[in-house]
């Protein structure tokens, strides 16, 4: 028999904060200017948390510094011509999310020979980058993998696995998947499909879980992996659409509507990522470095991309989000809001489970 999932992955984006725009905010240039870009507006962390942060905690350091704002929309082009603007307007340190890291690589090697420090954040990308601020990405995908097994439990060695990677342009994805691999590798029957899902379309999604059942049937895999929770969401739909039910699926973030189908009992698990250490440390980095000062006190490790090695870095922890923890890990730390978590026909299972 299939067995429910009962897990919650990753980052809780559920507070209800004002939606920002993609243009730029707060706009300057100079000395006393910081360039931050984000990728994509999608996942809902970027806009909400994210920025808001970042910005809070750089006006707490620096009532004078600016914050030149602009979301790339998941163009990667777009992406380019931002980049390139804040160089040219003389900003001096940039914190970038890549869209592509490979193709950000011409953008920040040609600041670097310009004096332009750019703070790789959350996605590392290539060239000559000053410092690296993220999560341990292999990490994460082992801590996806050890949730399937728990979810699969006793039937795991007897099981069939679809995975679903991240996006191929993205340099954490492999990470997910290298470490989603070490822990299922020998401990399932068989991954009977796996694909990388370009820019972690839920849709793209969605279509590949209902063309895989269509050719396979319900009966042929036991559980899914998705490398993320927007991606699940379309991988849930596509089960409910197909009428099967109790087979384990994990993200990864730990989204509102991701700990909503943990409640409803339609994911197993996701994985909570705190983005306000992540998103603090890449600000007063990025302070620092615009006053010329050290940043060795915020780092602990170091990072490499293909050309560069020794990059600063600061790698933060995460951890599985089950229904069962959830008020322990994401309502206890605010990430969530239990209104919003059990609004209309949640409210019951909220109460039995003991989470309002």
């Amino acid at each position: 028999m299939r067995r429910a999932l009962t897990g919650a992955m990753a980052l809780s984006l559920a507070a209800p904060l004002a939606a920002c725009g993609s243009d730029h905010q707060d706009a300057g240039a100079g000395k006393d200017s910081i360039g931050l870009l984000l990728p994509e507006s999608k996942a809902a962390r970027y806009e909400k948390f994210d920025r808001r942060i970042i910005s809070t905690r750089l006006a707490s350091l620096c009532l004078e510094c600016k914050v030149d704002y602009h979301n790339a929309q998941q163009q990667v082009d777009a992406q380019k011509q931002q980049f390139e603007a804040l160089v040219k307007k003389g900003v001096k340190v940039i914190i970038l999310d890549p869209v592509d890291a490979a193709a950000a690589k011409s953008w920040v090697d040609s600041a670097a020979k310009k004096g332009v420090k750019v703070i790789a954040y959350d996605r590392l990308a290539e060239g000559d980058v000053t410092a690296y601020v993220s999560y341990d990405n292999e990490k994460i995908g082992r801590l996806q993998g050890e949730g399937i097994l728990a979810a699969l439990g006793s039937q795991a060695a007897t099981s069939d696995l679809v995975m679903m990677d991240g996006s191929p342009t993205d340099p954490n994805a492999p990470s997910y998947k290298k470490g989603a691999h070490e822990v299922l590798d020998g401990k399932v029957r068989k991954i009977v499909f796996e694909k990388d899902i370009p820019g972690w379309s839920e849709a793209k999604a969605k279509k590949e879980m209902t063309d895989f059942i269509d050719a396979h049937g319900p009966e042929g895999f036991d559980a899914v992996y998705s490398a993320n929770d927007g991606m699940a969401g379309g991988i849930a739909a596509a089960l409910r659409s197909a009428g099967i039910k109790n087979v384990p699926l994990g993200g990864q973030d730990a989204e509102l509507p991701a700990l909503q189908r943990l409640v409803d009992g339609t994911q197993s698990f996701t994985i909570y990522k705190e983005v306000r250490p992540e998103a603090e440390t890449a600000a007063e980095m990025a302070f620092r470095l615009l006053r010329g000062k050290s940043i060795k006190s915020l780092t602990s490790t170091t990072a490499h991309n293909s050309t560069k090695s020794g990059i600063p870095a600061r790698l933060f922890k995460a951890q599985i989000v089950t229904r069962k923890n959830m008020k322990d890990t994401v309502i206890r730390d605010g990430a969530v809001r239990t209104d919003l978590l059990c609004a209309g026909s949640l409210a019951d299972k909220c109460k039995s489970a003991g989470l309002n």
